[in-house]
């Protein structure tokens, strides 16, 4: 099965490892309105607890891309594992709603602050053909982890919420012991071999390097459309089962098929998806999401609904690792953690927004599954309309600035 994944850096294979035992651990999230109902909080303060933790979620990319430029991508990594070990154990011991925000805060952001220095680690080790399969192989880890954390986290909760903080720290730490004894700060040797390897230059401070970057502010707009409708899946799908008269367990069965297609497939189809060209997968897997998800408005029974699944969790093995990869060869080597920041911040935004405004759209009537469609399709296009500017940027040597001139008058800029 991981064949597909044959010739990645040992730093690649560490990170895989550590992103497994990590994500086995992610129980506490996923029940964590049961624990607060548990502990007596009043159902007008668990949406404080909750947004505290979706804020987290959008500070932690940034903060992590930030500090993984300046402080090292393993001094950041720790910093964040042990950060959020700690914030568990003080939600645990939270006496009360506000506090209990004020630790998901801190949870939220320690937690999202590693995924940056992670895929840094990932792109300084890999040569750039080996990245797309390098972050494929990463993207198939969480979706192990995950699926088995959905049944791990159930039998745990039934036995006590200590046993849920207690694993999910553990694992957070037992990541961070294979950073100390299998990861030392990677060597940037890939970056030689890069359009965007930024030798011989002073490393440029803050996210201006990636806001003055026409391409891939257009880039990241792009691709948040197209996390925002893969994430209705989270939001809006669970309304759709409940509104067509199906119990949670139809939801339940239809989350463990997409599991078990990504898991299954995405090995298999890795090496095949990275003879293509990024862009135009790119752009097809998302039709593929697209169309699933829009499907869901005419789904009524739980066959027409995992038939919608099966479609966009097809686009989704197709899409695995490539977004990340064509952010990492855009990126200067002195400004990966920014980028990949920028990356993860767009994708945090991308859930907030579904989680939002997809369920108040869905709530309004049916033209959500239009405005997904049209939304999607519209995305999709956009990716194949960059394929151009983006080959051509990879094409230029670092020392054509990224500010100050028209993006129609230098190639790809």
């Amino acid at each position: 099965m991981l064949s597909s994944y044959r010739g990645l850096p040992p730093a690649v294979w560490t990170v895989f490892a550590g992103t497994v035992v990590n994500r086995l651990g992610f129980v506490v999230v996923p029940f964590l309105v049961y624990f607060l109902g548990d502990r007596g909080i009043p159902d007008e303060r668990i949406p404080a607890v909750l947004g505290a933790l979706g804020v987290g979620g959008l500070v932690g990319p940034v903060l992590g891309g930030y500090l993984a430029d300046r402080l090292g991508r393993r001094t950041t990594l720790l910093a964040s594992l042990l950060g959020a070990a700690a914030a568990l154990g003080l939600l645990y011991a939270a006496p009360g709603a506000w506090t209990m925000a004020g630790a998901a805060l801190l949870l939220g952001t320690a937690s999202s602050a590693g995924l940056p220095p992670a895929s840094s680690i990932v792109a300084d080790a890999t040569p750039p053909g080996l990245r797309q399969r390098a972050y494929a192989l990463q993207y198939w880890g969480v979706n192990v982890g995950t699926a088995v954390a959905g049944v791990l986290g159930g039998y745990l909760a039934e036995r006590g919420y200590g046993l849920l903080f207690a694993v999910d720290a553990a694992t957070f730490l037992a990541f961070a012991v294979i950073v100390v004894l299998r990861l030392p700060d990677v060597p940037r040797v890939a970056a030689a071999a890069d359009a965007g390897s930024g030798a011989g230059r002073a490393p440029r401070a803050g996210y201006g390097v990636v806001l003055r970057d026409r391409l891939m502010l257009v880039l990241l707009v792009v691709l948040g459309v197209q996390l925002f409708v893969y994430s209705l899946t989270e939001s809006v799908l669970p309304l759709a089962v409940r509104d067509a008269g199906l119990p949670p367990t139809v939801y339940g069965a239809l989350a463990a098929v997409n599991a078990v297609v990504v898991v299954l497939l995405q090995p298999w189809a890795a090496a095949r998806v990275a003879r293509l060209p990024q862009l135009p997968a790119l752009a097809a897997s998302g039709v593929l999401v697209t169309v699933g998800v829009a499907a869901t408005g005419l789904a009524h029974d739980a066959l027409t609904f995992g038939l919608t699944v099966l479609v966009w969790s097809a686009g989704e093995v197709i899409a695995g690792g490539i977004a990340a990869a064509v952010v990492a060869d855009l990126a200067p080597a002195d400004a990966r953690g920014r980028y990949q920041g920028a990356f993860q911040w767009t994708w945090g935004v991308g859930r907030f927004a579904a989680l939002t405004g997809g369920v108040a759209l869905y709530t309004a009537g049916p033209a959500v599954w239009w405005l997904t469609l049209g939304a999607g399709l519209a995305a999709s296009s956009a990716v194949l309309l960059l394929r151009g500017a983006v080959e051509r940027r990879l094409a230029l040597p670092d020392d054509v600035p990224l500010a100050g001139v028209p993006l129609a008058e230098v190639p790809g800029r």
